[in-house]
């Protein structure tokens, strides 16, 4: 179709405007070829007739639908020119305020003056692997395209960031780079990437400043060049400079300021490490105060100066340096205040005395006296002789301001050149990418050699774009097979070569600097002699010092004045020999390296991208501009040698308002930018492009039914455009796309939107008609109605007679009575039944309230019986506690009064001795003890003797051990010697050795056969048999231990007997008698006492003799003996010292127990001497035998000869009488405790007997003194009416009460005293209640450990206790098979889920078991370290993790569940009870195991993640799972990047749910815990909800209304998911809330106030920037929808005012809600468990 066909009525147009560049029309009336105007609309309602020439009609350019309005690339708009472009941007700038934009391969990037949302890190991972057409426009989608290819092409690449000042060049550059910093980390210790960020603010602070446009505008070029290895990770950065305004040093124009460095400097001149600069404000000096503006606003100089130093230090320049940057830069300020004043005659001169000019010569240490004499004086040199002029003031002033320039273009490449050193990393660069942040195309009513650099740089980038474009549209049509036709595109070579070509603008300039009087007139003639001719050069009709140059984004008018200064950069000789002649070293090196470079400097080959005319003349290549061309095809060359990514900043508005857009401001810049040019080039062929899938998707509604049957869509497709559109010019069929010419797109929208609204239209009328039949049909219904009821009338008005009247009042009247009748007979039935009702529920209701006041009787009744026992029951409590305290308070009354009555009768020992004289028994007494102080002295002679013995017998068995330990030694020496020459052998042969060591057992065995048999026969009979004495030592032990206790038990029976006997001490009559009985049961226990140590030293002597002689189980021996000398016989004596207060015979039992101790301490001391001499000898004994142990496993013959030695040394026949000994004297002592103890139980007998008379008559003679009472309180009573009594008696009661109150008082405090005693006794009572625990535990496993050692286990019944044994060598397999060799996928493992834990858990309990605790820590640290070890090398495997997290989680709940702790033992059975842990607290591995488990679930959350994140955005926001819902709009160039390929799978929201699905019956297969499997399902799902938000944020074609109805289907499948799985609870559906809102404010109505508080209302998941961004991206789909008003999202804004909440545009999909692991029992018998033999754990033994 023709392009002015489509010039319609209802078409839109642009008509250039004034104002606005371009407006808005509407055509009224159908263009026909001849006509000679357009019939216009204008917006504001007024009529326009646009002139068109009849000839040769140039129509105004159509307007693009407002389907395609607000597209992310300007190339996908059907007509593509100037006001569609223009227009896009303002709709997507000032509306959705949307800053980015694509135009083919350029991004567009408008200033929004204000800080965004934007650039956070979850940006830049959203934006991470992202194909570049994906998401919405982004520096950060630029950053990642150029990443990814240079990762997948190896090639280097380049980012062309451009613009004018103020645009935002360089904060889109710091952007880029600060995402190649995030995405590709260094993984090395230096950082580099943090130092690639770090030389940013430095780089501005000595390279920009405050401009009338910028507030930081960058007032130099720069190339970053940031290296990457070959794992795409940054290792260094270089960056280059182009083009640094120097004059900006001396000179600055109004509101201008210089560099941001000096006024840091200036605002912290107070601080001490600036003192010594002696600097001042910054309106004092005058390099500072020229613009007149000294402050930005918003800006703190001071905090600004903070983090350059902060950078400098990051950066790794030292503080030396830094401080002689300062000095430098201070320096300058003080020479531009330096006066120069002029003397005269054209002289000038500088008072040397200027303190300037001091500070300056200090700060860099030249010679004041010469900078004097030459910024005054200038050297000529001639043929024969060199004259000193002197100079006039102002070019005095000139030498002062270009040595200042100098010194700080020197200063600026010496601290790039260090910043550049600071970040090379060692390491090889693999590619590169370049991030060039250059100046735009500028013109300024002034214009001077500055800008003509700049603009001349900007005419190369232009033409290398426009190569790079045409490349790549040749590319396209290639890679679809359409034929290529050439596409004229503007070529700015002629410009130029204008610029660089021989006789060109610069030759001219060189030229002219050579001569010593040039001047810029003189320069500017040249031009217009030369350049006359060129049309693109121009001369200017008003002015003489300027030219006009034809650049391609506009005519610039250049002033000549300054040209040739600048560009010569003359400063005179003298003043450079000064500065190289500085004492400081930092200043010196300036200039020497300048003249190194100066020297050194070579021509620079470069291949330019046209071949151009070469210089003529090798001198001007020092000149500004010969270098700048230089650095310039230089930076062309990489450029060219790199793939390049262009982003064109805009500058929206010169006011610098936020989101304001100016139109004329915008148009002259994207003019001048080049994207103007982009957007020609491909109008020019066919700038549309649609796949066939997006086509077919889109125009489907267009396709009749035979072409919608087609299985191939491709041809389909072109069936569909054949019969469209006729010309087939107008569309080219590629391999994968359609390309249509300019308008085709429109034309498709146009017949799309006439047949959608032709099928409304349909549908409206059907609908209309059923509308109307409804409303017809009611109407006639209620016409038949009223017609019935009208004839009804008629009919009755016919009938109606006298007659009729009558016999129809008769009629009322009989149904009258009759009803009446009917009536009352009703009314007296229904009042007999209600009544009877009433008369019944009365009743009941009666009968209840008795039957409940019964109740309340009754429970009366029952609370004061209840009430009268507990208060009974209080008193009598009371009554014995009172009657307890004062018992207690007698008693110690008696006892003062019994001390003070010892005090006093002093008389009471004559008494005493008076009475033992009378009584002849305490003589006989006296005279047994005297014998039996002989017997004891006698024994004690034996004893003696029997020690000399015994020492002898020691002393003979040492000197027999040390001649035995003598030949042992020998023995070991000759063994050792045949050690050595046997293993020197079995080096030199293995196999021999073997041989010959057969050869020599079976020669001994045929010799000493019979001889070996014998031995090995005594020898096993003897281990029994002392195996057997050992058992019998261990009992006898016991025994006496035993005996020992129940001899504490009497003593402590008799210390309570004595107790009561000190309280009733009052009874007198009782105290002999009790005497007595204390005095025989003294005497009596002083026997058993005696006799028992006669038998326990004998024994103890005989087992020291065993001790000697069994030297083989020394260990053994030691164990049992360290338990039974722990329990000394100390406490037999503590009956004695209870009873010595009643024994009136203390004296002589004293002599006698301190004699008895005596010896016993001295026969002490010498055993323990001996002990030690058998310590020693048992120690060497062992070392020996470690010794012959360790040779044994070499050879076999060392142990016979060893077995030999030991049977010689046989002992057995003394040990057997020993024994025997050792059992008479043991069956003696048990018949002698037996008689002690009858005796003793009898005698407690008749005492408790004697003490429960006299209680029971206290007791009576208690309740006599109450009767008493009681008839005394009766008196009382009696007595009331007499006052005076009363008086006194109250007195008397109130001084009894007060001493009752003191008693009471008292009684607490010894209460109380009581009460901590008890707590004290009773806290050391549990101590040794623990110890003996722990004892006998000990005793227990000593003895479980010796019998497995020594006898084998008897046959039991099959009676399991849920335990594994394993021996300690096979730790090492248990956890290779059942751990790091087993396999998750293993039938056995799946159906027992858990096995491997339970199994781990079971060898536990056995180490448990055994109170072993190096095999528990061992078997413990070994699991923990194996499960690592797996996880760490199967990090990846989803069932593996799945598998170990299970088992963990098990394991863990095993080692809560059989802990012992009562809160994880509710749910036990009486057996798993049996089964907990008996001997450790494992609290401590739970804890390790527990954050083992985390780990594994974090890893295990990943891997799923990892796994499910590819999915979610194509399923859930780019998958249509709601058929005929199509949401597919036009695409523009950046849908065609090389960095896009076809997916080999496409993702639904089934294969989402599949792969959940996949998850969950991996988790249960693995018998994983239901509320472990929720968290992890909840976590997915946030994942799946945060995900698909952060897309919707970022992808302004996804916010539209019926995505919103594919994202709430989409929602609903998994909820149904969840609800098919039973996981509901897991408030997995929760996570999805934001989602859900989101969807939802696609879909609801955006136009009214209210809808704005429903929004507000509704959104409660959703932050404001979230709502404002989700309504400022709304796209329409079709031309019914409508946008989001601008004044609505302020409404919803306003709204969202006070909301609290976080200010994040994305959600953190990264974050990972807190895990628990919940206790829950297993009911698994551990007993019944069995394990499989597959698992090749054979080595586990079932106990």
């Amino acid at each position: 179709m023709a392009l002015s066909e489509l010039y319609t009525e209802y078409n839109r147009v642009w008509i250039p405007d004034v104002e606005h560049v371009w407006q808005s029309a509407e055509i009224r009336r159908d263009y026909h070829f001849g006509d000679n105007v357009l019939e216009l609309l204008l917006e504001d309602g007024t009529e326009h007739y646009y002139p068109v020439d009849s000839s040769q009609p140039q129509l105004p350019p159509l307007r693009n639908p407002d389907i395609l309005v607000g597209e992310n690339d300007l190339t996908a708009l059907s007509y593509l020119h100037e006001p569609a472009v223009l227009h896009n941007l303002k709709v997507r700038f000032v509306e959705s305020r949307i800053i980015y934009t694509y135009c083919g391969i350029i991004l567009v990037a408008v200033n929004p003056y204000k800080q965004l949302p934007l650039y956070g890190d979850a940006i830049i991972n959203a934006y991470s692997g992202q194909n570049v057409g994906d998401m919405d426009p982004h520096i950060f989608a630029v950053a990642e395209e150029a990443y990814k290819q240079m990762a997948r092409n190896h090639k280097n690449q380049s980012i062309i960031v451009s613009g004018e000042s103020g645009a935002g060049k360089t904060v889109s550059a710091r952007y880029a780079m600060r995402y190649f910093a995030v995405v590709s980390k260094s993984g090395s210790k230096t950082r580099v990437e943090d130092k690639v960020l770090a030389s940013n603010p430095i780089t501005e602070a000595i390279g920009n400043a405050k401009t009338t446009r910028n507030d930081n505008s960058s007032r130099f070029g720069k190339y970053t060049e940031i290296s990457f290895d070959r794992r795409h990770r940054i290792i260094g950065a270089n960056m280059r400079t182009y083009l640094l305004e120097k004059s900006r040093v001396v000179f600055q124009t109004d509101n201008e300021r210089n560099y941001h460095i000096f006024y840091q400097m200036c605002s912290c001149a107070q601080l001490p490490e600036f003192k010594n600069l002696r600097l001042l404000s910054a309106d004092e000096f005058r390099y500072t105060c020229l613009g007149g503006e000294i402050t930005i606003e918003g800006v703190d100089d001071k905090k600004e100066m903070e983090e350059t130093r902060r950078t400098f230090s990051l950066l790794g320049l030292k503080e030396d340096f830094q401080s002689d940057v300062f000095k430098v830069l201070a320096a300058i300020l003080h020479l531009g205040n330096v006066e120069i004043k002029n003397s005269g005659d054209d002289k000038s001169s500088v008072s040397p005395s200027d303190p300037h000019l001091a500070v300056f010569c200090e700060l860099l240490d030249v010679s004041a006296a010469g900078l004097v004499r030459w910024l005054c004086h200038r050297r000529i040199v001639m043929v024969t002789e060199t004259v000193v002029k002197p100079v006039p003031k102002h070019q005095a002033v000139n030498a002062r301001d270009a040595l200042a320039k100098q010194i700080y273009a020197l200063l600026f490449d010496r601290i790039i050149n260090r910043i550049n050193t600071a970040l090379q990393v060692p390491g090889k660069q693999h590619a590169f990418i370049g991030v060039l942040d250059i100046y735009g195309f500028e013109t300024f009513d002034i214009n001077s050699f500055e800008q003509f650099c700049i603009n001349y740089a900007n005419e190369k980038l232009q033409q290398q774009f426009n190569l790079h474009v045409f490349k790549l549209e040749q590319e396209e049509y290639m890679k679809e097979d359409i034929p290529w036709t050439l596409i004229d595109f503007y070529d700015n070579q002629p410009v130029i070569d204008l610029i660089e070509a021989k006789m060109g603008i610069l030759d001219l300039l060189d030229e002219e600097c050579l001569f010593p009087k040039g001047t810029d007139q003189s320069w500017l003639q040249k031009l217009h002699n030369y350049l006359d001719a060129n049309p693109l050069f121009e001369k200017p009709r008003l002015s003489n010092e300027a030219f006009v140059i034809q650049h391609f984004a506009d005519k610039v008018e250049y002033q000549c004045k300054g040209f040739l200064e600048k560009n010569r950069d003359a400063l005179y000789e003298e003043l450079i020999d000064i500065m190289r002649a500085s004492k400081c070293p930092f200043v010196a090196n300036f200039f020497q390296e300048e003249e190194q470079n100066s020297r050194g400097t070579k021509s620079v080959k470069v291949r330019p991208a046209r071949p151009g005319v070469k210089p003529a003349n090798k001198q001007l290549r020092t000149s500004v501009g010969d270098k700048f061309c230089s650095s310039l095809s230089l930076l062309m060359e990489t450029l060219n040698a790199t793939t390049p990514h262009y982003v064109r900043c805009i500058k929206p508005n010169d006011e610098k308002f936020p989101f304001e857009y100016d139109s004329r401001r915008v148009v002259q810049q994207l003019r001048a930018c080049g994207v103007l040019e982009t957007i020609r080039i491909s109008a020019q062929s066919y700038p549309s492009r649609w796949t066939y899938v997006e086509f077919y998707s889109r125009y489907s509604i267009l396709m009749t039914h035979q072409e919608a049957g087609l299985s191939d869509k491709k041809q389909t497709c072109k069936d569909v455009l054949q019969r469209l559109i006729q010309d087939s010019n107008q569309y080219k069929f590629g391999r994968t796309k359609i390309f249509f010419r300019a308008g085709q797109v429109a034309y498709l929208e146009k017949l799309r939107l006439d047949r959608l609204r032709g099928a409304c239209i349909t549908i409206q009328k059907h609908v209309r008609g059923w509308s109307q039949r409804r409303k017809y049909m009611c109407m006639r219904q209620a016409a038949i109605i009223i017609q019935q009821y009208i004839r009804g009338k008629r009919t009755i008005r016919k009938t109606v007679s006298a007659a009729t009247l009558k016999r129809g009042w008769a009629s009322l009247v009989i149904q009258r009575h009759w009803r009446g009748y009917r009536m009352r007979q009703i009314y007296h039935i229904v009042r007999l039944a209600s009544i009877t009702i009433q008369a019944f529920t009365r009743g009941w209701m009666a009968r209840k309230r008795y039957k409940k006041m019964m109740e309340e009787q009754k429970a009366l009744v029952l609370q004061k019986y209840a009430r009268a026992w507990l208060a009974r029951r209080r008193f009598q409590t009371m009554r014995r506690l009172v009657l307890n305290v004062q018992l207690s308070y007698r008693v110690q009354q008696l006892r003062k009064k019994i001390d003070e009555q010892n005090k006093e009768n002093r008389g009471l020992m004559e008494r005493l001795t008076s009475l033992a004289n009378t009584h002849s028994q305490t003589v006989d007494r006296l005279h047994g003890l005297e014998t039996k102080l002989e017997k004891s002295s006698n024994q004690k002679a034996s004893l003696e003797a029997r020690e000399k013995k015994v020492k002898e017998d020691a002393s003979l068995t040492i000197a027999q051990l040390q001649n035995e330990m003598d030949a042992l030694t020998l023995e070991k020496q000759n063994l050792e010697k045949k050690f050595e020459s046997s293993t020197k052998e079995a080096n030199e042969s293995f196999d021999q050795i073997k041989m010959n060591l057969l050869e020599e057992k079976e020669n001994e065995a045929r010799l000493r056969k019979i001889a070996e048999n014998n031995i090995e026969i005594q020898r096993q009979d003897h281990e029994k048999e002392v195996e057997t004495l050992k058992e019998e030592i261990k009992r006898l032990k016991e025994e006496r231990v035993s005996l020992q206790r129940k001899l504490e038990e009497g003593g402590q029976v008799n210390s309570d007997l004595q107790e009561q006997v000190i309280q009733l001490s009052k009874h007198v009559k009782a105290i002999p008698e009790l005497r007595r009985d204390l005095n025989n049961m003294q005497n009596q226990r002083n026997n058993i006492d005696r006799k028992m140590k006669e038998q326990s030293e004998q024994a103890r002597v005989k087992m020291k003799e065993i001790t000697k002689q069994l030297l083989g189980g020394v260990v053994e021996e030691e164990v049992l003996l360290g338990l039974t000398q722990n329990s000394d016989s100390e406490k037999m004596y503590e009956v004695e010292d209870m009873l010595t207060a009643f024994d009136g015979m203390q004296k002589a039992t004293r002599i006698l127990e301190n004699h008895q101790r005596e010896q016993k301490e001295s026969y002490e001391t010498q055993v323990e001497g001996l002990k030690l001499k058998l310590d020693h000898l048992q120690n060497e004994n062992n070392k020996l035998q470690n010794l012959f142990q360790e040779k044994s496993n070499v050879n076999e013959k060392i142990l016979q000869e060893v077995s030999r030695l030991r049977s010689e040394n046989s002992v057995l026949p003394e040990l057997k009488l020993q024994v025997s000994e050792l059992q008479r004297q043991k069956q003696e002592l048990e018949v002698h405790v037996e008689e002690q103890n009858i005796e003793l139980t009898e005698k407690t007998e008749e005492i408790t007997n004697i003490l429960q008379k006299k209680i029971q008559e206290e007791s009576s003679q208690r309740r006599h003194f109450e009767e008493k009472a009681e008839v005394l309180e009766e008196v009382k009573t009696d007595l009331q009416g007499k006052v005076e009594d009363l008086q006194e008696e109250n007195d008397h009661l109130k001084r009894q009460h007060m001493m009752e109150s003191e008693a009471k008082m008292r009684l607490r405090q010894e209460a109380s005293q009581l009460t901590a005693e008890n707590m004290d006794f009773e806290e050391q009572l549990d101590q040794k209640d623990r110890l003996i625990k722990k004892l006998q535990n000990q005793i227990k496993s000593l003895e479980t450990s010796h019998k497995a050692k020594q006898t084998p286990a008897p046959a039991l019944p099959k009676d399991y206790l849920g335990m594994l044994e394993y021996k300690r060598d096979d730790e090492s397999k248990l956890v290779q098979n059942i751990i790091l060799d087993l396999k998750p996928k293993g039938v056995v493992v799946n159906m027992i889920p858990g096995l491997p834990a339970y199994i781990l858990f079971m060898c536990v309990r056995h180490a448990d078991y055994l109170n072993d605790d190096a095999k528990l820590k061992s078997l413990m640290n070994g699991i923990i370290t194996a499960v690592k070890k797996v996880i760490m090398t199967h990090h990846k495997d989803f069932e593996l993790l799945s598998f170990w997290l299970s088992n963990m989680y098990q394991l863990l709940n095993c080692l809560r569940q059989y802990s012992g702790e009562e809160e994880f033992m509710k749910q036990n059975t009486p057996r798993q009870n049996k089964n907990c842990l008996q001997n450790f607290d494992l609290s401590e591995h739970r804890q390790i195991l527990s954050d083992l488990a985390i780990h594994i679930y974090h890893q295990f959350i990943t891997v799923m993640e990892k796994t499910l994140a590819p999915a979610i955005v194509p399923g859930m926001l780019e998958h249509e799972s709601l058929q005929g819902i199509s949401s597919m709009k036009p695409t523009g160039f950046r849908k065609r990047s090389n960095s896009l390929y076809e997916d080999s799978e496409n993702y639904t929201i089934s294969f989402i749910i599949q792969q959940l699905s996949h998850f969950h019956s991996t988790m249960s297969q693995h018998g994983m815990e239901q509320g472990l499997i929720k968290q992890a399902i909840k976590q997915l799902f946030f994942l799946v909800g945060a995900t698909t938000l952060n897309n919707i944020m970022l992808r302004k074609d996804m916010c539209s209304c019926r995505k919103g109805m594919q994202i709430r289907c989409n929602i609903s499948y998994l909820e149904e998911w969840l609800k098919e799985k039973d996981l509901q609870s897991s408030n997995a559906i929760d996570t999805m809330k934001p989602l859900s809102q989101a969807a939802w404010l696609l879909q609801v109505n955006k136009s009214t106030d209210d809808d704005a508080k429903e929004i507000t209302e509704k959104c409660t998941e959703l932050n404001p920037v979230q709502i404002v961004k989700i309504l400022n991206s709304y796209t329409p789909i079709d031309d019914f929808e409508k946008r989001v008003a601008s004044s609505f999202v302020r409404k919803v804004q306003s709204l969202l005012q006070d909301r609290e909440g976080s200010t994040q545009l994305m959600l953190d999909t990264d974050y990972r809600f807190q895990v628990t692991f919940p206790f829950c029992s297993s009911s698994q018998a551990l007993e019944l468990l069995q394990v499989p033999s597959s698992l090749n754990l054979g080595f586990l033994t079932r106990i």
